[in-house]
């Protein structure tokens, strides 16, 4: 067969079922070869960095890599900052794209560049192939490596020469290992630790909605109490609802919440990546007992120095807490600024819920409105921008994977075609993008693409026509900003346009209703409301006027 064949046959033994993506000359070989396959859906994009948003919540959506797919040059370079984001955020993914004949890659030639050693750094893998006979270990490796923890993005390249050789090579087939698990004397040192404590708390990063890692901490704070802050990415792995859930953690600016952590006498971190939440924010006095426990060994930090590292599978470390802690015979924790911290914080989401507005929306009252028209399954998907801070610190979630939130490399532009993505993953729930009317343009094409596929989504727009959390920054910071106002299309006219619904609500008591209306109806949705920014600066002097109360 020709090794473009042979390629889609690695994948379907795999089981991709999707790639997204814009095809070009250099991967024709691979795109009739993927025609014949009855197991892999291709969705065509309008936009690269789309297809690679795309894949992105699809592997984070299922812990399964989908492909992201681009010819050479333009269209390989149009892809990275998408695949820089997945991989980041820790969302398993293929790359795909063409190159040149290997004939003219020694030298100056049309569109030929060095796409290998572009992905390098934003991949855990990237590679060409040079002989067909190798694919089928290359797939085999690429997946593998996609999968294990932490998850991220590995890149192929198939110059088009190369696509159309003759191979006799057959796909080897998946073969899944159990991850290994952290020795029982260091898991020992850690339950004394756990014993001698007064005031622990959790830190629960991406890893905790991952490998079943959410149950087995849910079991251990039922027995213990202990109270759990998530970053941005770990909402969900603790149910909302439960006394011991303290929200979210990872604002510039101190929150209520780092109070728990001022006030603990032990840290207990899971599945923490560094890159959403520098231990300097949450440790700056270098003087937190803490306990590390995740997939990987701990990034060396001079705030961030663990007297025991629990290395291995997440989810059976924290089992094997579980099996001491039912043989315990109790434990003498004080939780009273636990309990004080939650109640506060959730009187904060409340403030606004019968807010009256006309004219323009707080974003309080938008984040309180969603969640009440979303179900504990449904997903809302947040793109990067002022909004983002509101729904972080606001919209709280009872199950992993409902809110998705780009916070490792935080790139504008996700939300619509990961909404896209979602709504294929899961057409039975409700999906709900929230953007900025900066972000939302920067990847708007995809309009076209959710209107093709019929997908049953909503998007709504804050609109401020200006790069609200740039300005918010500045102020901040110098008690001023630059110049970061624009202007914007006519929504409606721009729903209509792509064919998707359009509605443009202007006073707060309307909202609730319209966003309910826009996730019940046939086809993409589109809502648009007039934010009130000048909430922004209030929070921050609020935050600023936040101390410790232990």
């Amino acid at each position: 067969m020709k090794a473009s064949d042979l390629m889609v046959k690695c994948l379907e033994e795999e089981g991709i079922e999707y790639i997204f993506g814009v095809p070009g000359e250099e991967n024709a070989d691979f795109m009739i070869s993927l025609e014949t396959s009855g197991r892999i859906k291709f969705i065509l994009t309008r936009h690269e960095q789309g297809a690679a948003f795309m894949a992105e919540v699809y592997g984070r959506l299922t812990g399964n890599p989908a492909g992201a797919l681009g010819t050479l040059g333009p269209g390989s370079t149009n892809l990275i900052t998408g695949v820089a984001d997945a991989n980041m955020d820790r969302a398993p993914m293929l790359v795909l794209t063409g190159q040149g004949s290997t004939d003219r890659l020694h030298k100056e030639s049309h569109q030929v560049m060095d796409v290998v050693g572009m992905f390098r750094p934003v991949t855990k893998w990237a590679v060409s192939v040079v002989n067909p006979d190798t694919i089928p270990e290359i797939m085999r490796k690429a997946v593998r490596l996609s999968r294990t923890e932490k998850p991220g993005v590995v890149h192929i390249e198939l110059p088009e020469d190369v696509a159309a050789m003759k191979t006799a090579a057959l796909p080897l087939a998946p073969r899944r290992f159990r991850r290994s698990v952290p020795d029982d004397k260091i898991v020992d040192r850690a339950f004394s630790m756990l014993q001698q404590a007064r005031r622990p708390v959790i830190i629960a990063g991406n890893g905790c909605i991952r490998k079943r890692a959410s149950k087995q901490l849910r079991l251990l704070c039922e027995a213990t109490g202990i109270g759990v802050i998530s970053t941005f990415m770990a909402k969900g792995c603790v149910d909302m609802d439960a006394e011991y859930c303290l929200y979210t953690v990872g604002l510039g600016s101190k929150d209520r919440v780092n109070q728990a952590i001022d006030d603990a006498d032990l840290v207990l971190t899971l599945g923490l990546d560094m890159v959403e939440y520098q231990p300097r924010s949450w440790n700056p006095d270098r003087d937190k007992k803490i306990i590390h426990a995740d997939f990987l060994a701990s990034e060396i930090d001079e705030h961030y120095q663990p007297e025991v590292e629990l290395i291995g599978d997440l989810a059976h470390t924290l089992w094997m807490l579980n099996e001491r802690v039912q043989k315990s015979p109790g434990f003498q924790f004080d939780f009273e600024s636990q309990h004080r911290i939650r109640s506060q914080m959730s009187a904060d989401f409340a403030e606004h819920s019968e807010d009256r507005t006309e004219g323009s929306i707080r974003p309080q009252k938008a984040i309180w409105d969603a969640r009440k028209v979303m179900g504990p399954e449904d997903i809302l998907l947040s793109d990067v921008g002022a909004h983002k801070m509101w729904i972080a610190r606001h919209y709280q979630c009872h199950e992993p994977n409902t809110c998705l939130i780009p916070n490792g490399f935080c790139s504008m532009g996700f939300a619509l075609p990961g909404a896209i993505a979602a709504s294929l993953v899961h057409p039975e729930r409700r999906i709900l993008a929230i953007a900025g009317d900066a972000g939302f343009l920067m990847n708007m094409q995809e309009m076209e693409t959710a209107r093709r596929l019929g997908c049953n989504f909503a998007v709504m727009v804050w609109e401020d026509n200006a790069y609200g959390l740039i300005s918010w920054k500045q102020d901040t910071h110098f008690g001023q900003h630059t110049d970061l106002s624009f202007s914007n299309p006519d929504w409606m006219q721009l729903a209509a346009a792509f064919g998707w619904n359009g509605h443009a609500v202007k006073n707060s008591a309307d909202l609730a209703a319209t966003l309910d209306t826009a996730l019940s109806e046939e086809g993409p949705s589109l809502v648009v409301i007039p934010i009130d920014y000048r909430e922004n600066n209030l929070l921050t002097k609020r935050l600023g006027e936040i101390t410790c109360q232990v």
